[in-house]
């Protein structure tokens, strides 16, 4: 049986995007086979540079995956000793989670010392080579990373022209993300919307995750106020917690009277409530101004619900314009146009059998497979 170690985001940390990602790849494949460990971070970010409230989980932990908690992401020593010790056990395969430049020091250092073993093979799934939001010396810290792992997995294909700016040799393959199955079955509109204490007659916008910049609320808010003007019972529901920039997201809230337009559950969104906003919106917008994949739009199909996104990074690569969605410009009044249209002609019935059949692309054993076939081209 093969051994397999994941490097990244598990509980004790919060179940955001990149935890349930891992926990739920660890699940994946152990049900192939595979005997898997999660090593998750101590410390993952320094308090002064998390943007949010808490880092942690209030979740109980989960009883299906060995997850050891090991990895200080600033601390040089603990690096060393992670890695002698994992270079000493030798496991048949190592999975690196790289998502920031800030990590790449940390997982760079342990994968380079693994490797002096000459026997584990060391993949890192790339979520981004560049970032969303660039600082001084993100791609020394990305070619730090590159160098040290034997191949790649990125879950969209600008990620992967994105590497052929860092590496053209090493072995990689694109994959898109797979679903996210771990939330529970999609609910009935009505049983979602009364546990949120919505309209059931309403017309509801979903915008979920956490709130950064590049995620384009703002362009969303200028564009409910061209919506309202022509339809005022559509509303946004806006579920995630702030990142960066409330103030100014809440000024031009007061400034444009959008406030009775809008349902703002800004806290962190716990894994078991996942299902309730899925099931209660009608169609769910991501107005990205820059992306590779999401995590939202995964969560979209595997409740089966329309997404309106735009036509930046890997988003394209996964909504189907005019089939599972639209696939809009990063514009205001585009946005609000696909908004009008999905209402205005009963989109919803339209999309369904698409997303129906377009979610069955996007499964775990893909990935598993996907990520096998790297580590054994090297």
């Amino acid at each position: 049986m093969k051994s397999i170690v994941i490097i990244g985001s598990a509980w004790p940390l919060r179940g955001g995007g990149l935890a349930t990602f891992n926990e739920q790849l660890a699940r994946s494949l152990s049900a192939d086979g595979y005997m898997v460990r999660i090593e998750t971070f101590s410390l993952q970010y320094p308090s002064i540079l998390f943007p949010g409230k808490t880092q942690y989980s209030e979740e109980l932990p989960p009883k299906d995956i060995h997850i050891q908690v090991s990895v200080n992401s600033i601390n040089p020593f603990n690096w060393i000793v992670a890695g002698r010790r994992l270079k000493k056990e030798k496991p048949d395969l190592v999975i690196l989670r790289y998502w920031i430049p800030f990590i790449a020091p940390s997982l760079g250092t342990i994968a380079r010392i693994i490797r002096r073993n000459k026997h584990t093979k060391i993949i890192a799934i790339a979520d981004n080579i560049i970032p969303h939001e660039r600082r001084l010396g993100d791609r020394l810290l990305s070619r730090y990373f590159i160098n040290s792992v034997h191949g790649f997995v990125t879950m969209s294909k600008t990620v992967l022209e994105d590497l052929k700016k860092f590496d053209a040799f090493k072995p990689r393959i694109y994959n898109p993300h797979p679903l996210y199955n771990n939330f529970g079955d999609a609910l009935p509109q009505d049983e979602a919307r009364k546990f949120l204490n919505l309209d059931n007659q309403g017309k509801y916008l979903l915008f979920f995750g956490f709130i950064r910049d590049y995620k384009g609320l703002d362009i969303l808010l200028e564009a409910m106020t061209h919506v309202i003007q022509k339809d005022a019972d559509i509303k946004l529901i806006v579920a995630g917690e702030f990142y960066s920039g409330e103030e100014k997201y809440r000024k031009y809230i007061r400034e444009h009277g959008l406030d009775k337009h809008l349902i703002l559950h800004t806290d962190f969104i716990p894994n078991d409530r996942v299902k309730y906003y899925f099931s209660a919106c009608d169609l769910v917008v991501q107005p990205y101004k820059t992306a590779t994949q999401s995590g939202v739009t995964q969560i979209s199909y595997q409740f089966e619900k329309p997404m309106l996104v735009t036509n930046v990074g890997g988003l394209p690569e996964i909504v189907l314009h005019q089939k599972t969605g639209y696939v809009s410009r990063v514009d205001a009044r585009e946005i609000a146009h696909f908004i009008l249209h999905f209402f205005e002609h009963h989109a919803a019935n339209e999309f369904k059998p698409y997303l129906v059949e377009e979610k069955k692309k996007y499964s775990w054993k893909r990935l598993n497979q996907a990520i096998i076939s790297v580590s054994e081209s090297h």
